[in-house]
């Protein structure tokens, strides 16, 4: 089909509704992060039991967020493909191959044999599928990112930038609600470990359900229409041979700036999500000594923090809008760096200290993540901007969350059980996030269709 034809047909479709916008952006970053943090849960909860040789707990742990750590390898992989698809054929058909792959793979995982009966066969099986996660989300959330921005109306780009980010906290209260669930009917004796039931099959639960929630995903994703943005890239004969090599080529600065833009966010996510979880869940005891709490107390109280996480992840797209997306993250990650500093005090001031610890890291989560949603796109045109900005925030992932649940874990040991230097991590990266948006420009005003 020549490129005219390609420009007459889309210029015939009407324009998506703002609802089937704002539907198809959530969803299917909602479903993306259930099944991301499906398998964050089952790192912590269940793969160091079952699919790893029986010896030391900790080697396990760090043998399965290793595991964890994979799929963050894969996903510049998915972003430089993707994001390939995305700006020569469009974003709706990527966006269905995406939700595709991870629904997949994600209930693939559900049907893994163990250890026990496989041997060495079942972690290369979790390897595998868990590369194919993060294959898939590398290029879901720039898509959906693109839809919700290419599509928002004019001044309001950070709001409608919001609503992919809301997956996150979404997915994380679906998944972690489910898991609670079938904790709960499935109870154990020993709070630091999940029931012989529970280990044998319950686990996989939340894994097979997910192909129910891809079903709903893909048929919302199937009624969307391209965005203006891509049909004036089509009808202007901009259509990038390799998009990759024009956007390091042209845009090499942005792409750099994109990926410091998100390190202290994917730190911040995977610290509170993953590493918390450990250091939650760790008997004041063990080895390396945690807070004590037993799983479903600890989870609670993570979904409660989930909750501020959602609110201010919509709290932030107005803030980005009326001050604009550089002043409202510099504030927020000088806020980043000071939480960092306070672990220690915070941690021990028992339950009242680490549901405040808990509440205040979501809050900082949501307000730096919101307006990463319309920061991203907006700084690549269209022709290239479903590969650049998938790869900063993809190539982020690589270096602030395949390694840092593996350096918190290293941290947490090197400080004898206390968490003050996985604190002092956090701050750190924080500060290289600050250099970053020092360094860039304000983006808000920029023509997105151009």
């Amino acid at each position: 089909m020549s490129s005219t034809t390609t420009a007459a047909s889309l210029s015939a479709v009407p324009a998506n509704p703002r609802s089937r916008v704002i539907l198809a952006s959530l969803i299917g970053t909602t479903i993306e992060f259930y099944d991301f943090y499906v398998y964050a849960t089952a790192a912590v909860l269940v793969f160091p039991h079952l699919f790893f040789p029986k010896g030391n707990e900790t080697t396990a742990l760090l043998a399965s967020f290793a595991v964890f750590g994979a799929a963050m390898v894969a996903r510049p992989l998915g972003a430089i493909f993707f994001g390939h698809l995305g700006d020569k054929r469009g974003r709706k058909i990527t966006l269905v191959g995406a939700l595709l792959t991870m629904g997949i793979a994600t209930f693939l995982i559900g049907l893994l044999p163990t250890y026990a009966s496989a041997g060495w066969l079942a972690p290369a099986l979790l390897v595998l599928m868990r590369l194919a996660q993060g294959f898939a989300l590398g290029g879901e959330w720039s898509g959906a990112a693109l839809v919700a921005t290419e599509n928002a109306p004019p001044g309001k780009r950070a709001i409608f930038g919001t609503f992919p980010q809301l997956g996150a906290p979404i997915g994380f209260i679906i998944a972690n609600g489910l898991f609670l669930t079938i904790a709960a009917a499935l109870p154990s004796d020993d709070p630091s470990r999940p029931s012989t039931a529970f280990l044998d099959w319950g686990w996989r639960i939340p894994f097979l359900f997910s192909i129910v929630m891809v079903a709903v995903g893909l048929w919302v994703r199937l009624n969307l229409v391209e965005s203006a943005a891509f049909e004036n890239t089509v009808k202007s004969g901009q259509v990038q041979k390799v998009p990759l090599v024009a956007a390091f080529r042209t845009h090499w600065k942005e792409l750099v700036l994109g990926t410091f833009y998100m390190l202290a966010t994917y730190v911040l996510f995977y610290l509170m999500t993953t590493f918390s979880l450990s250091y939650g869940r760790a008997a004041t005891t063990a080895p390396l000594p945690g807070l004590g709490y037993d799983y479903s107390t600890f989870v609670l109280m993570m979904i409660i923090g989930v909750v501020f996480f959602g609110i201010f992840t919509m709290v932030s797209g107005p803030w980005a809008d009326r001050w604009g997306r550089r002043k409202t993250l510099i504030w927020v990650t000088l806020a980043i760096i000071a939480f960092g500093l306070v672990w220690v005090p915070m941690l021990a001031g028992g339950n009242v200290g680490v549901m405040a610890w808990l509440i205040i890291g979501f809050t900082l989560m949501g307000m730096t993540f919101g307006p990463m949603g319309a920061l991203l796109p907006e700084l690549f045109p269209a022709n290239v901007r479903y590969t650049g900005s998938g790869i900063s925030y993809n190539v982020s992932s690589i270096l602030g969350a395949a390694i840092a649940p593996f350096i918190a874990v290293a941290l947490w040991s090197a400080g004898g059980g206390s968490p003050f230097w996985v604190g002092i991590y956090l701050s750190a990266m924080a500060v290289l996030t600050l250099i970053a948006l020092l360094l860039g420009k304000e983006t808000k005003d920029v023509d997105i269709d151009a």
